[in-house]
């Protein structure tokens, strides 16, 4: 007990400086880092992967409310987001991210909390792909929805084999895979504009008449096409000059999402498909409108794309949180081994594949709700922690730094808050299946003090 406690507290005084990049533990596939292009493609596949699972907007949002959806929740969902990311980050670039700054500003039990949730999560996050590859693998093949368990479990294993050879791999394959995902919907936006002589009429932006659980419904689908901002942060140290090629790389990323995000539902809008055949069959059938069969077919090849470059770029950012959190002592140290080949954290990501081959049972929906609502949580401590940090440590230099004082910051924390608790309200007033999805979610949160409990029993220098 007194040599756990002695390298516990030698870790606590040390736990947020930033590594040299020679004693980073995680230096990638031969010693080697990822640059500003890759990790725009990690960014892009962490957050979006293309609008993949965007299809249900239009059904809860109407053509009146789902442009307006997308223009502004974005902006009070994701800018606070990410410049709160960018603050922290440029403070601490540091394997293990989030965790580790929620720690430092908030403490260790804190920290754990930050941790547990964000791990919990991204199970459920990591779920909804597999099940999202078979149904676009359907538009070829419909018969393949009956062997969709196997088939999502050969993807879950396939991306964990990709994951525990390096960050360098995924970087590269997530680069390959964002071309492919762009491309169909570039294609389909020209042949769009270039046939389409008629005004594109618009129409007039409003949710009035949509009931409350309908835009809960809405928010959370945009929500999550928005999220994970702060997971692209975990592998800080595995980037070359992390301060700069993350500034580059998020704008540049936040861009490309909302502009394809706006772009594909006004498109979807023009076509005339309906609500209906969009929720049912997705973007497939708006490219066989506006330019046949292949296009369609296209659109669903890169919809089999952007669900194997997000699980493989999702899985990377949560394999270093177990192994960081193992090294501080909070979870099994098992966790924190290291590949004696591959120097990654292999133990992370098998048992991160082994919960997710279970998870992959739940519907689309309920994941959908638990994955925000679990997400949502961990974020509130990222923006306390920035509150505590300026106030506690307001001299740490910051090469990022909002320009904001402390009363603006709070004011800019408010805006995603009141979207989250819209959008939890909405699930609770919708049906009964998404009433128990946010019940189980809220399960999933009071976790972590359980745990946390048990944690300090064993190891009662955990609460000094």
């Amino acid at each position: 007990m007194a040599k756990n406690k002695l390298e516990y507290t030698n870790r606590k005084k040390n736990f947020y400086k930033p590594l040299s990049d020679n004693r980073s533990p995680f230096r990638g596939l031969g010693g080697k880092k990822i640059r500003p292009v890759q990790l725009i493609a990690l960014i892009f596949f962490t957050v979006s992967g293309g609008p993949y699972g965007l299809e249900p907007l239009v059904n809860y949002a109407g053509e009146h409310g789902a442009l307006l959806l997308l223009l502004i929740t974005p902006l009070l969902w994701d800018v606070p987001a990410i410049f709160t990311v960018l603050e922290l980050n440029s403070m601490m670039p540091v394997t293990g991210g989030y965790y580790k700054w929620v720690k430092h500003a908030l403490g260790t039990r804190w920290g754990f909390y930050e941790g547990w949730w964000t791990w919990l999560y991204t199970f459920v996050d990591l779920a909804i792909y597999p099940g999202l590859f078979v149904l676009y693998a359907s538009f070829f093949f419909p018969s393949i929805l009956a062997f969709r368990i196997p088939l999502c479990l050969c993807i879950i294993w396939a991306s964990a084999g990709l994951n525990i050879l390096g960050i360098v791999p995924v970087g590269k394959t997530s680069l390959w895979l964002g071309a492919v995902v762009l491309a169909p919907f570039i294609v389909l936006f020209v042949i769009f504009f270039y046939h389409h002589h008629n005004d594109i009429v618009i129409a007039h932006p409003s949710l009035k008449g949509l009931p409350f659980s309908s835009l809960g419904m809405a928010l959370y689908t945009v929500m999550w096409n928005c999220l994970g901002w702060d997971n692209v942060t975990t592998y800080a140290e595995e980037v070359e000059k992390p301060i700069r090629s993350y500034l580059i790389s998020v704008f540049a990323a936040l861009a490309l999402v909302i502009v394809l995000y706006f772009l594909i539902i006004l498109v979807s809008l023009q076509s005339g498909i309906s609500a209906d055949n969009l929720l049912t069959n997705g973007f497939p059938a708006v490219g066989a409108i506006i330019g046949g069969h292949w296009l369609g077919a296209f659109i669903a090849f890169a919809g089999m794309a952007s669900s194997l470059g997000i699980y493989a770029a999702v899985l990377l950012s949560v394999s270093r949180v177990p192994k960081v959190m193992a090294d501080d002592q909070l979870l099994p140290s098992v966790l924190n081994k290291m590949h004696s080949r591959f120097n990654t954290p292999y133990i992370s990501i098998i048992v991160c594949s082994l919960v997710v081959s279970v998870m992959i049972l739940w519907p689309f929906t309920d994941l959908l709700i638990i994955d925000v609502t679990v997400y949502g949580a961990g974020l509130s401590l990222e923006y306390i922690s920035l509150i505590k940090l300026r106030t506690h440590s307001p001299d740490v230099h910051r090469p990022f730094k909002i320009p904001l004082n402390i009363t603006g910051l709070c004011l800019m924390i408010l805006l995603p808050v009141s979207v989250y608790f819209v959008a939890l309200a909405g699930a609770f007033s919708s049906t009964k299946q998404a009433v128990w999805a946010a019940i189980f979610a809220i399960v999933v949160l009071s976790s972590a003090e359980l745990v946390w409990r048990l944690l300090v029993w064993k190891k009662p220098f955990l609460e000094g």
